[in-house]
């Protein structure tokens, strides 16, 4: 399932770009392509553990005793 999440990132990254060449600016395919690759980053940093949280259980830790 990671994977997947860079593929969308890439996927969305190159549609957006196309989306945005050209004379004709097409605007569907550029937010198809930023909703693409929001979704991919938005995936990947769910995976990503806080660092407050570690910080927290170690502040916690330390009250207990």
């Amino acid at each position: 399932m990671k994977y997947l999440n860079y593929l969308l990132i890439i996927i969305g990254a190159f549609v957006a770009m196309y989306g945005k060449s050209g004379l004709e600016q097409n605007q569907y395919v550029l937010i198809g392509g930023i909703v693409l690759l929001m979704i991919g980053v938005y995936r990947l940093s769910k995976t990503i553990p806080s660092k407050n949280d570690e910080d927290e259980d170690a502040v916690d830790d330390g009250k207990n005793n």
